[in-house]
């Protein structure tokens, strides 16, 4: 591996520094993507169940932000119900819109930087055989051809090359996986939130001056999962 390195030149560097910092947010998408970090698929129906009657007290809604991102979709509308018990649809829907938001975000968090090395590393590959034709090139002379340098300027040219693409062609697959992952979550979380938002309105329809109570009763067990 090291005579490859010395053989493909100081081009072959960023393409190196590109494949590790691309297989390092591949296995960290790969742990943060999973379903249990996202959306656990029993934790709006516990949820429901739980405030079919009553609205958990604050710290069980703390507990319930920490499972999940789902927990932090829920638990923002459940903070928005107890902070005034009378809000209206559109400002439930709000404040499910924004949490929403910062989901999104959290779920698609550095998969710009994984499509860009993909993006880029055939560029940077390409730089490296434009490098290798250079010393090609210069390998020319009036008493004839360097064979020396000849060859190394091919091998700068062709191991770059192939490099780039080594690193470009996993890069993109895993790009456009986690994207379709994300894009299956966001939809998740959306009629996640739709359908608690309307299992909310219940609360805020009450007669006013009578909030709801808020229960002690633990939601699922809601410890972080996995």
């Amino acid at each position: 591996m090291f005579s490859i390195i010395q053989a493909a030149g100081w081009p072959i560097w960023p393409l190196l520094l590109c494949s590790v910092v691309a297989m390092a947010l591949v296995f960290e998408r790969l742990a943060s993507l999973r379903a249990a970090k996202i959306a656990p698929p029993t934790l709006l129906d516990e949820v429901l169940s739980v405030t079919s009657t009553n609205l958990p007290s604050a710290d069980i809604v703390n507990k319930l932000a920490d499972n999940s991102v789902l927990g932090q979709l829920l638990a923002s509308g459940l903070r928005a119900v107890i902070a005034e018990p009378r809000i209206s649809d559109a400002r439930l829907r709000q404040a499910f819109e924004i949490a929403g938001r910062a989901a999104i975000h959290q779920l698609e968090r550095y998969l710009n930087t994984l499509g860009t090395i993909a993006t880029a590393a055939p560029l940077l590959g390409l730089l490296g055989t434009v490098v290798g034709m250079i010393e090609i090139f210069g390998s020319q002379s009036p008493t004839g051809n360097n064979p020396t340098q000849l060859a190394h300027g091919i091998s700068i040219a062709l191991y770059n090359t192939a490099f780039g693409l080594i690193v470009a062609i996993p890069s993109l697959m895993c790009y456009r996986y986690f994207r379709g992952r994300v894009e299956g979550y966001v939809l998740e979380l959306e009629q996640a939130s739709e359908r608690f938002m309307s299992h909310l309105s219940r609360f805020t329809q009450s007669t006013p001056g009578s909030a709801p109570a808020a229960a002690a009763t633990p939601i699922g067990q809601t410890s972080r999962r996995g």
